[in-house]
């Protein structure tokens, strides 16, 4: 099975690349093709058309007149700038528009052509005299393409409901009017006046709810064998059966007639339509408020067939909507016989759905009515995976109307949150769907569904397996998911999320493994892979941590280093590189949201996670060097947010300064980390700061730059760069003007710096630049602890800093401090450093 496995991976990798190649190919054959159309001159062009016009004249519709076509709209359409075509060419092409007999080809072409070079001063179009359905398709697309010009859209608009009037129900082409008029309700919605929006409302009133229930005949071709005429059978459901209600676009038939065609244009764009006049305020997307009495008074109404043709025709509309939708619901409960049409109902109950929770926001008397029928179609689609972007639109209904029906939905908010990423993290359509629908309800969410910031780790999956079509979504729902009981564990999961792309490709590798039939109990046996540790026992309770559905099992485990060797073969796979590449940014996402509300204890939590956490990442390429500088740029702000977390996190801060090894692993973060030692290790900052606690950061620190420093003449000299001596330096110094009694120390050991970098070791390793800085740094330095009281207003400037009095007074300005300084710095240097 392992060998059956490889051998379908190297198949797929294979796959792969021959697609990829191909892809290649094809990218550089359309982009050679695009170029040599760009490069056409105008007298080609000119000449070109001329042969087009020729052809066109003749009706000669072959082939050769389509390829021309393709090529014009390419040679007019791959510029930004526009091509201008004959006056001729432009009428040619709106007479075969009108000519009936015209392939449908030809006609799509020169109107695509059309709506490429208009509008143009040399063809004005009209609708005004068509009447046949087609040409009033392809002709309206191009003058709306155009935007609203001397009245266009009003023109189209009048001329199409004058033909919905004029037009009988059984006639043919009515249905090719409807784009047409959801066209004009995406560019222009206020066109329509209050009686044509009534007189077409009650038109789709007809059309939805008293189709046919027949079948429709076919066209007779003519002849001597022309088949005899039958009687039209009966209209079906899904599972074969005769339908017993009226027709939807669930009823199946061989052939439909006119005005069953119309149904289902009509369904297409009723959301549409009741999105822009179903409120009962003219052309509003919001629903005015209706008292109880007026609500009750509408349900009962609603509630006779008969009475509702008393209703206003909005009204109406809304109720024989609200019928279509329980009827598909209904239809949706049958078995389909076709594949097809299993996916069709899904369709539908998705549109079905969101039908109506607009109905209900526009009119809540529907709540009442609706919710038995959403409740029992819930119960049947929970315990089935395959209706998973079905349940979206439900859980959206129960989280918009469920406080007004007093109903408890938060089984149903716990199924979505917590079995659903679990089982279909890998599908991408229903991870995009639900992310969506967190993202748009990010404030309802967070506000009223508990589980929602619970089932983080859960969440966090979809990002983890499609990080980057996700990544822009996450960025807008990260900060509602955070919380400060959460907060830590969030930093925990985002640092582990590659980790997370891991288990989860491990989890897939074992389930399609022949050895996954069996848990690998003997614990001693190292694993040679992530999917053989997935199924060891001893890897169990990490992965379980890791693949976790709620949060609250813990921040993080003690293990994790294990884990992360046991899945060191994933760390190279594109979807985990994918994964970690998002993790600096999500990271800044993060701080910017907890720094909002982070208190003391909070920050203190954090910096100790920052601390541990720099040296405990998944080892993939450049992902602990980001993470680090963001943790660098991070432990600032938190400082200056809280400086007392240098004193009261003193013992973790030291222990990790002692650690040589972190300036050769991490010496961004480290400098960043010697340098809030030195800045806010101070009495101004908190009043807690004691002489012996600087004095243990200056011992640790002095210690660790006499490490670094000394010469070890049997030994490699690790190099460390000029900013890590010279932080060391200015943070020593720092100290030492807070408790003068370490000035001598600092004094000595910078009189040293010389020596150090002049021995024929050290100076092979640095510049001359780099050796000028250290000693440039050590000398003012030295001159600056030579007059304690300035170098303690230099090197430890105080919160007040800002204060206005620094600048103001005369006898304690900082231009005056400053006058001082340069007066100290011009002196000669001290003995340890002449040249």
């Amino acid at each position: 099975m392992l060998q059956k496995l490889f051998s379908n991976s190297v198949s797929q990798q294979f796959n792969i690349c021959k697609t990829t190649q191909l892809k290649r190919w094809s990218c550089d054959y359309f982009q050679n093709r695009m170029h040599r159309n760009r490069e056409v001159q105008d007298e080609d062009l000119q000449k070109f058309c001329s042969r087009i016009t020729t052809l066109l004249q003749n009706k000669e519709y072959n082939k050769e007149t389509t390829d021309s076509l393709q090529k014009l709209f390419l040679i007019v359409s791959a510029t930004k700038y526009g091509r201008t075509l004959p006056r001729d060419v432009l009428q040619k092409f709106h007479s075969t528009l009108c000519f009936l007999k015209a392939p449908q080809p030809v006609l799509a072409l020169c109107s695509a052509i059309l709506r490429e070079v208009l509008p143009c001063t040399t063809l004005t179009l009209s609708c005004d005299e068509v009447n046949d359905m087609k040409t009033m398709s392809l002709l309206s697309s191009i003058i709306l393409a155009q935007g609203s010009k001397n009245g266009d859209i009003e023109a189209v608009c009048s001329h199409v409901l004058k033909l919905l009037e004029a037009r009988q129900v059984e006639s043919q082409g009515s249905r090719f009017l409807l784009p047409i008029l959801s066209k004009i309700l995406d560019v222009a919605p206020t066109t329509l006046n209050e009686e044509q929006v009534n007189a077409v409302s009650k038109k789709l009133v007809d059309w939805l709810r008293y189709a046919s229930t027949l079948q429709g005949v076919p066209l007779s071709s003519g002849g001597f064998f022309s088949p005899r005429s039958r009687q039209p059978a009966s209209i079906l459901e899904v599972d074969g059966a005769v339908a017993g209600d009226f027709f939807t676009l669930l009823s199946i038939g061989h052939y439909y007639t006119e005005d069953q065609w119309l149904n289902m244009h009509s369904f297409s764009m009723i959301r549409k339509w009741l999105q822009c006049f179903g409120a009962s305020g003219f052309n509003s997307n919001d629903a005015d408020e209706k008292s109880e009495l007026d609500s009750s008074v509408m349900s009962i109404v609603s509630a006779s067939s008969t009475s509702s043709r008393l209703m206003p025709p909005k009204e109406r509309l809304r109720e024989k909507t609200f019928e279509y939708c329980n009827r598909l619901i209904e239809q949706s409960d049958r078995k389909a016989i076709k594949k097809s049409d299993s996916e069709l109902q899904k369709a539908c109950l998705i549109e079905a759905m969101i039908l109506l929770d607009l109905i209900c926001r526009q009119d809540p008397s529907f709540v009442y009515r609706a919710f038995p029928v959403v409740k029992a179609l819930y119960g049947r689609i929970c315990a089935d995976s395959g209706f998973a972007r079905v349940l979206l639109p439900v859980v959206q209904f129960y989280l918009n109307h469920s406080e007004l029906a007093a109903v408890d939905s938060e089984a149903i908010y716990r199924h979505l949150f917590t079995k659903i990423p679990s089982e279909l993290y890998h599908d991408s359509m229903v991870a995009f769907e639900i992310v969506q629908f967190c993202r748009r309800n990010r404030k309802k969410l967070s506000e009223n569904v508990g589980i929602f910031h619970k089932s983080f780790p859960n969440i966090f999956k979809f990002l983890a397996w499609n990080a980057p079509c996700l990544f822009p979504d996450f960025i807008e729902l990260l900060p509602e998911l955070i919380r400060p009981d959460t907060s830590l564990e969030i930093l925990h999961s985002l640092l582990d999320l590659p980790c997370l792309t891991a288990a989860l490709e491990a989890q897939l590798r074992s389930q399609s493994s022949l050895a996954s039939e069996k848990m690998i109990t003997d614990q001693n046996r190292k694993a040679l892979n992530s999917a053989e540790a997935f199924q060891n026992q001893y890897y169990r309770s990490m992965f379980s941590y890791i693949l976790r559905v709620e949060a609250g099992a813990g921040d993080t485990i003690d293990r994790l280093n294990l884990l992360h060797e046991a899945l060191l073969d994933m760390a190279q796979r594109p979807r985990v590189v994918q994964c970690a590449q998002t993790v600096p940014i999500l990271l800044q996402v993060f701080f910017n949201v907890v720094i909002k509300f982070a208190d003391g204890p909070l920050i203190n939590q954090l910096v100790l996670v920052i601390l541990e956490r720099s040296s405990l990442l998944y080892d993939i390429p450049d992902f602990k060097t980001e993470v680090q500088r963001v943790f660098s740029s991070q432990l600032l702000v938190l400082c200056k947010l809280y400086p007392p977390l240098i004193v009261e996190q003193s013992k973790e801060l030291l222990e990790f300064c002692a650690t040589v090894s972190n300036i050769i692993n991490k010496e961004t973060f480290f400098t960043h980390v010697v340098w809030a030692i030195g800045e806010y290790m101070s009495f101004s900052y908190d009043r807690c700061c004691t002489v012996e606690q600087i004095t243990k950061f200056f011992e640790t620190l002095e210690a660790l730059l006499f490490e670094i420093t000394q010469l070890r003449a049997s030994a490699h000299v690790p190099k460390y760069s000029p900013r890590v001596i010279t932080i060391l330096m200015t943070t020593l110094a720092k100290l030492a003007s807070r408790s003068q009694d370490l000035i001598p120390r600092v004094s000595m050991f910078l009189s040293k710096m010389r020596p150090f970098v002049r021995s024929a070791m050290i100076s092979s390793m640095y510049s001359e630049e780099d050796i000028q800085e250290i000693l440039t740094r050590a000398t003012e330095l030295n001159n600056l602890l030579k007059v304690p009281n300035v170098a303690q207003v230099i090197l430890g400037s105080s919160v007040d800093i800002v204060n206005p009095r620094w600048y103001k007074d005369t006898n304690a300005s900082l231009p005056l401090t400053l006058r001082t300084i340069s007066k100290v710095l011009q002196r000669e240097p001290a003995p340890g450093f002449s040249a």
